[in-house]
């Protein structure tokens, strides 16, 4: 295992205290944990946004906490859910005394731990809501899911909740309208190649190399299938598809398209991929509106990309374009 860290259990702080280093005016830690929060936290009369997760999928989630989208993210240890505690933090550290609001991707974990946290909030009088991201067409349920796995798609719910918790919105109207971006998203994935969690030292699952996987996880869980690698046309042609064959797109309706890098994917192929997407969609006359091209949920040093859909309407035009300050979402 090659990997540029100095003790594989404190690869997280580490990376907290380096974020925070780069960014000293924008971004904190909330002491004795793992959370980070924007320096600003709490905004008073704003509902506070919640996210998180394992880490390994940067800049997912602290890259997404400034003004416009996330008010703090929770990391976890390596692909391992945050705390309860760690969670109860940040919600108490981000309540501005009109609500906080939790983005939940569907992995047991995370929902059962965000879950417990905003029991605890809720028995301390704050006003907390959620909405569970379950993008991934992939598969129906998996080693770490009950139903479908929230993946990438999670970031576009980030990006427009964000923007409507920043226009003062109560918690009742953010929750309506995460609901709506979160039951219009659809994604899909492949890789290439396993990554290694630091602490394991050894890759978390093998892929010969001539092999692909169509539908795998951000934490290396199986897909649809294994099979020999082919053109990136036919990788795109296969995940744009069965995106399609998921989602109620008419002609002329418009989506926003997300083509994610999985870690160690140059940024060439994910261009290309989008080429054929861009393409297919444009066969179908679906109308594109807004294209996102580069690396927003990694899986540490995968090889491989998803592909996201977002189906828009007015509404969800005006947040995607409304303006961010996340290091890693500037609009």
């Amino acid at each position: 295992m090659k990997k540029i860290i100095n003790d594989p259990n404190q690869v997280v702080q580490d990376m907290i205290e380096g974020m925070i280093a780069a960014y000293p005016n924008e971004l904190k830690q909330i002491s004795g944990t793992t959370a980070i929060t924007r320096s600003e936290a709490p905004v008073q009369g704003k509902v506070g946004l919640v996210s998180g997760g394992g880490s390994g999928h940067e800049p997912a989630h602290a890259g997404y906490v400034g003004k416009g989208m996330l008010d703090a993210a929770v990391l976890g240890e390596v692909f391992t859910s945050p705390t309860p505690d760690q969670i109860y933090e940040a919600i108490k550290a981000v309540d501005g005394g009109n609500g906080v609001f939790l983005i939940i991707k569907n992995y047991t974990g995370d929902v059962l731990n965000f879950e417990m946290a905003m029991e605890l909030a809720e028995a301390d009088g704050i006003q907390v809501d959620k909405v569970i991201v379950n993008d991934d067409v992939a598969v129906e349920d998996s080693s770490f899911t009950i139903g479908r796995r929230g993946i990438a798609g999670t970031v576009l719910v980030h990006k427009i909740v964000g923007a409507k918790a920043e226009h003062g919105a109560t918690l009742e109207e953010v929750k309506t309208v995460a609901e709506k971006a979160a039951g219009n998203i659809r994604s899909i994935g492949m890789a290439l190649t396993p990554c290694t969690v630091p602490a394991a030292g050894k890759p978390s699952f093998q892929l010969a190399e001539d092999e692909m996987e169509i539908g795998i996880g951000i934490h290396g869980e199986a897909g649809i299938e294994r099979k020999p690698i082919t053109t990136a046309d036919e990788i795109a042609s296969e995940l744009t598809e069965k995106i399609l064959a998921d989602m109620n797109l008419n002609n002329n309706e418009e989506v926003a398209i997300m083509v994610n890098g999985l870690g160690a994917t140059p940024e060439m192929e994910l261009y290309i991929i989008n080429k054929k997407v861009n393409q297919l969609l444009t066969e179908k006359g679906i109308q594109i509106y807004k294209t996102f091209v580069g690396e927003y949920m990694t899986a540490l040093e995968m090889t491989g990309c998803s592909v996201t859909l977002l189906k828009l309407d007015d509404e969800l035009k005006e947040l995607l374009n409304a303006k961010s300050e996340a290091p890693a979402f500037r609009n």
